[in-house]
């Protein structure tokens, strides 16, 4: 998903692969992440995808007083967060030590690549009209 923020910026979904950086959109802002060669483009990534970074994520430490913050992972999984707050932010990375941080206070020019997507969901599934393992079940049961 694209943050709120970003509603009014051009965008694209994620792909395996891409080499993403963190970038603050024009006419925006917050912070989000473009495909490499693609800059005025913001990548909307699925809450479950996998993101390697190319070094030590760092991040804005808060209240522009305070050094800024290096995670220790370089791995990250994107998560939505401030569910039913329609005017926060909800883009964040959630490092292996748990610690969760909002996509709009990392820092710019950061590189990273898509390494997964999450599985789509069972509704999705519907949608084009696939069997769900439940469904299966409840045929073969009939």
């Amino acid at each position: 998903m694209c943050d709120y923020s970003l509603h009014h910026v051009a965008s694209r979904p994620a792909q395996v692969g891409d080499e993403l950086i963190t970038t603050r959109f024009l006419n925006s802002v917050t912070r989000g992440f473009a495909a490499a060669g693609e800059p005025e483009v913001a990548v909307c990534l699925r809450p479950g995808t996998e993101l390697a970074f190319d070094r030590a994520v760092e991040c804005e430490a808060g209240y522009g007083l305070l050094p800024n913050k290096r995670m220790q992972a370089r791995v990250a999984t994107f998560r939505q967060v401030n569910h039913g707050v329609w005017d926060a932010h909800h883009d964040a990375l959630e490092f292996p030590d748990g610690q969760v941080m909002l996509v709009t206070r990392l820092i710019e020019g950061q590189r990273a690549n898509v390494l997964q997507l999450p599985a789509q969901s069972r509704p999705e599934r519907r949608e084009r009209g696939e069997r769900t393992p439940a469904a299966t079940r409840e045929t073969s049961e009939a």
